[in-house]
């Protein structure tokens, strides 16, 4: 069910950079309006999430304060916070799940560059078996490592570009695929290229470079992101975020298809510039919001807020008077049958008018008869 679901999530995207290669050509660039169409794409779900994170730099000094007022209590600190943010209309959790869409994207690119045949060229699995084997009959040899083995549609990809004049028309949807990029190999790892490096010329050299430039464009746009969200001061968990995202984007560069760096760069490089761009648009927005009219709104969103808030006290309270009030009613009802249970048993010759015991529990006008 799994690798169904993955499959439907990678055709959109294998769809979207086939469409880019037919009208260029070049895998690469390829890549490259692909990450900006998905990053257009997600533009109008970000702005919201980006001007509240700008209104929370905003407010920092007042979270600072109510910090510092109720330091020894907790629960104090807490509301008051929720308060502050209902009063001024920021959603503190809005901006933390676009921040995770670079990866599932990035999984779903990866599958579309270790399987092009059966994604980006959507062809079915036994149609590839029938590609591989007129491959083999021309000299193609199947890898047998584990490394080679995982990147086995890529080398047969290789061969058919090399090989495309005995290919072309031959088997529905097979495209004749150059994954050549600034003369570098974009199916190459890095990693595997460094003992080349004094002999592979520029091929290999670009290769060692774009996962260092991957990295650095990656911590810019950390840096950028963090500073304009309101982390001003570095703490132990600012410098984890700030350091954890580029060595991880070092580590992956060097480990997967240098097509992958490609995405990468192309992503930071337009986040950081959406960055700039929308801090720039939103500043001068939040500053018109500073007025009086725009203020008056937010108070009455908080006052609204308060009156929801004062109800649910006085329904909660109410269900718990109630409650308490059956259970003493319940309690009375059965506190008078114990009473009268109790009478019930009274000896009715001890009784003078409303005075059950006035002789005595035991007393009998026949005690002392002959």
């Amino acid at each position: 069910m799994f690798a169904q679901l993955g499959y439907y999530i990678c055709m959109p995207f294998a769809w979207l950079t086939r469409l880019f290669y037919t009208l260029t050509g070049s895998y690469g660039v390829a890549l490259i309006l692909f990450t900006l169409v998905v990053k257009l794409v997600m533009l109008p779900f970000q702005l919201k999430s980006k001007k509240s994170m700008l209104r929370m730099n905003r407010m920092s000094g007042k979270m600072k304060e109510i910090q510092t007022r109720y330091a020894n209590n907790k629960e104090r600190q807490q509301q008051e916070i929720a308060d502050l943010y209902a009063r001024e209309g920021v959603n503190p959790m809005s901006g933390c799940l676009w921040s995770f869409l670079p990866f599932p994207i990035l999984i779903a690119l990866y599958n579309i560059i270790r399987y092009p045949l059966h994604y980006f060229m959507t062809i079915p699995k036994d149609v590839i078996e029938k590609i591989s084997a007129a491959a083999q009959k021309m000299g193609y040899t199947p890898a047998t490592g584990a490394q080679q083995a995982a990147y086995e549609e890529i080398n047969l990809a290789k061969f058919v570009h090399e090989h495309w004049a005995d290919f072309e028309g031959k088997f529905e949807g097979l495209i004749d695929l150059d994954y050549q990029f600034l003369g570098m190999d974009l199916t190459a790892v890095a990693q595997t290229k460094f003992g080349e490096i004094m002999t592979g010329g520029w091929p290999v050299i670009g290769l060692l470079l774009l996962p260092v430039i991957a990295t650095a464009i990656q911590f810019l746009m950390t840096r950028v992101t963090m500073k304009t969200s309101g982390s001003t001061e570095m703490n132990g968990s600012s410098k984890m975020m700030l350091w954890m995202m580029p060595l991880m984007t070092l580590w992956m560069g060097y480990a997967l298809p240098a097509a992958l760096c490609v995405y990468w760069i192309a992503q930071s490089a337009f986040s950081l510039l959406q960055e700039l761009t929308l801090n720039k648009y939103f500043n001068k927005i939040l500053d018109r919001e500073e007025t009086d009219k725009e203020r008056a709104k937010r108070e009455a969103r908080y006052a609204k807020y308060e009156k929801q808030k004062e109800l649910m006290a006085q329904q909660q309270a109410q269900t718990k008077g109630g409650s308490k009030n059956t259970s003493t009613s319940k309690k009375k009802q059965q506190q008078y049958k114990a009473s009268e249970k109790k009478q019930a048993g009274t000896n009715e010759n001890g009784r003078l008018g409303n005075r059950p015991y006035a002789r005595g529990r035991a007393y009998s006008e026949d005690h002392y008869a002959d």
